[in-house]
C-alpha cells in the first residue's frame, strides 16, 4: 500500500521533499504534474480511504460538517427557493465573510487560518512546517475526513480529474484544502482520509463518520460551473434525507457555506446557515447578524472541542453564536463600514505581491479564544513570536499593504445573541483589546529543508 502511494506521488511530479528555498514562481505545463490515466486506474485498485473515528464530547456539538459551494453573490442565493428552504432548517448567517478573492485561499484559510498572500488558483504546495486544523483536531484524537465529490482515489493530488464521459470540469485540486499541505498530503495515513462521496455514503451507512469533516460537491453541484437554482437543487436534494438520519443527525452541526461572492468589487458576503441536530428546532428559520468569516469556523472548533490555535487568523475570530453562549466567550462588535474582503495582503504564494523565500510566523504568544495559546507543536517550531501579521485581530487587517483598513477592527466586545443564534450582538459589555502592533513585522526566513512550493498554470479548469 505505501509503496503504491508513494509512486502516484511520484507521477504527479511530487518535489524532492528535501527542496531547499527560496520559494521560486516556476511555472510547468500541467503534462509534467498530472498522472496518466493508467495510474490513475492502478491507485482505484489498490488505494483503500480511511476512516477512523472518535467520540469526543464538545460543549454545543459532537460533529461538525462544513458543506462549501462557490462564487454566489449573497443576494443571490437569499432569492433561490432551494436555499430559503435551506435557511428555514436553521439559522442564517447574516453578516458571515470570505476572506479573499479567488477561490483557492479561501479553502485554504478555512483549514489553516491563512491565505499566505494567495490570490490565485495555482497548484500550491504549502511546506510541511504550515499547521492545520488537522493538527489541532489530532492533539486531542478527534477524528475527520474530507469527502470530495468525484475524486478518483483517496488521497489523489492531481490538478483536476474531469467527468470521464463528457470531458467536464469535475473534481479540481483547489477546492481541496486539506490536499494543499504537505502535513497533510505527505502522510500516509492522513492524505487516505480524503475520500469520495462513495465514501461519504459508506461511512454514513457504517455509523463511521468523522467528528469533522469538509465536503465538496463537483464543478456543477457547486454552481461553479452552473448557477445557484442548478446549486441550490442539489444542496436540498443532497441534505433533506441527511436530515432525518438520526445517526447523522446526533449532536451535528451542518454549516451550508460559499468560497466567496461573484462579483469582485462588492464586500465579500457570503450566504451560510448553520442546521443539523445541533441547531434547537425553535431556533429553525432566524438569523444571526453577527460578524463571522471563514477563519470563524476555526475558533469554533476550538472553543468547542477546548483545543489551542493556530496563531494566525482564527486566534481571535468571532465564535459561532451556539458555542459562544456556552462558554461565555465574547464576541467582538466591529463596524463593517468599508470592509470589503476581497484582496489578498502580500505573501509567499501571492502573484501580484511575492516577496520570495519566507513564509509569515504565527503569533505564538497570543492566549487566543480559549485562551489555551497556540499548539505547542506549532510554539516550538516557530519559537517565540508575535506574529508576522496582527492575527490577534478579529479580522484579516494588514496596515502595511492597505488591505482591509476600512473599518474600525475593534469597538468593543459584544455577548453572542442570547437566543443562541438570532439577531445581532446585543450588548457591548467590556472591551477588546485593541490591535497592539501593526502588521509590517519582518518576514521570517523558510527554515532548511522545508519542501519549495511549486506554482503552475496551463491547463486551468475554469476561473475562480
Amino acid at each position: 500500500m505505501k509503496a503504491s502511494v508513494l509512486s502516484i506521488l511520484a507521477a504527479a511530479g511530487a518535489l524532492a521533499a528535501n527542496s531547499e528555498p527560496p520559494y521560486t514562481t516556476s511555472r510547468v505545463p500541467i503534462s509534467t504534474i498530472e498522472p496518466s490515466l493508467a495510474s490513475i486506474s492502478a491507485a482505484q485498485a489498490t488505494v483503500q480511504p480511511l476512516s477512523p473515528t472518535s467520540s469526543v464530547k464538545g460543549v454545543a456539538f459532537d460533529r461538525i460538517i462544513q458543506i462549501w459551494l462557490e462564487n454566489t453573490d449573497f443576494n443571490a442565493s437569499a432569492a433561490d427557493p432551494n436555499m430559503q428552504w435551506v435557511a428555514s432548517q436553521g439559522i442564517l448567517l447574516t453578516n458571515y465573510y470570505a476572506v479573499t478573492h479567488p477561490s483557492e485561499p479561501n479553502y485554504a484559510a478555512s483549514v489553516a487560518g491563512d491565505t499566505f498572500g494567495m490570490d490565485n488558483d495555482d497548484f500550491l504546495r504549502f511546506p510541511a512546517n504550515i499547521s492545520t486544523v488537522v493538527d489541532l483536531l489530532d492533539s486531542k484524537s478527534i477524528s475527520w475526513g474530507e469527502y470530495m465529490e468525484h475524486i478518483p482515489y483517496a488521497g489523489f493530488q492531481g490538478f483536476n480529474y474531469s467527468n470521464q464521459q463528457n470531458y467536464a470540469n469535475d473534481y479540481v485540486r483547489k477546492h481541496n484544502p486539506l490536499i494543499l499541505f504537505d502535513s497533510v498530503s505527505q502522510n500516509e495515513t492522513r492524505v487516505r482520509q480524503i475520500k469520495s462521496f462513495v465514501s461519504f455514503y459508506d461511512d454514513l451507512q457504517a455509523k463511521t463518520l468523522p467528528q469533522w469533516s469538509f465536503i465538496t460537491p463537483n464543478m456543477s453541484n457547486d454552481a461553479h460551473d452552473t448557477n445557484i437554482t442548478f446549486a441550490g437543487s442539489w444542496t436540498k436534494s443532497f441534505l433533506e434525507p441527511l436530515l432525518t438520519n438520526d445517526y447523522f443527525m446526533n449532536n451535528t452541526l451542518v454549516i451550508v457555506s460559499f468560497d466567496e461572492n461573484e462579483v469582485y468589487t462588492d464586500p465579500n458576503r457570503v450566504y451560510t446557515v448553520l442546521l443539523g441536530g445541533a441547531i434547537d428546532k425553535s431556533l429553525h428559520g432566524t438569523t444571526d447578524a453577527t460578524f463571522y468569516n471563514h477563519y470563524s469556523t476555526i475558533s469554533t472548533v476550538s472553543q468547542n472541542w477546548d483545543l489551542p490555535s493556530l496563531g494566525r487568523w482564527d486566534c481571535d475570530a468571532n465564535v459561532l453564536a451556539l458555542v459562544a453562549n456556552k462558554t461565555g466567550y465574547k464576541n467582538a462588535n466591529i463596524s463593517l463600514d468599508g470592509l470589503f474582503f476581497n484582496a489578498s495582503y502580500p505573501g509567499p504564494v501571492s502573484d501580484s505581491k511575492n516577496t520570495p523565500g519566507w513564509w509569515p510566523a504565527p503569533d505564538t504568544l497570543a492566549k487566543c479564544t480559549t485562551g489555551k495559546g497556540v499548539l505547542p507543536a506549532i510554539a516550538a517550531q516557530w519559537g517565540n513570536s508575535t506574529g508576522t501579521y496582527n492575527y490577534t485581530n478579529v479580522y484579516p487587517y494588514d496596515a502595511a499593504s492597505d488591505t482591509a483598513t476600512g473599518g474600525t477592527p475593534v469597538t468593543g466586545s459584544a455577548d453572542a445573541p442570547s437566543s443562541g443564534g438570532s439577531g445581532s450582538p446585543t450588548s457591548t459589555t467590556g472591551s477588546a483589546a485593541s490591535p497592539s502592533k501593526t502588521n509590517a513585522a519582518a518576514p521570517v526566513a523558510v527554515p532548511s529543508g522545508v519542501m519549495a512550493i511549486l506554482g503552475l498554470v496551463g491547463l486551468v479548469a475554469g476561473f475562480a
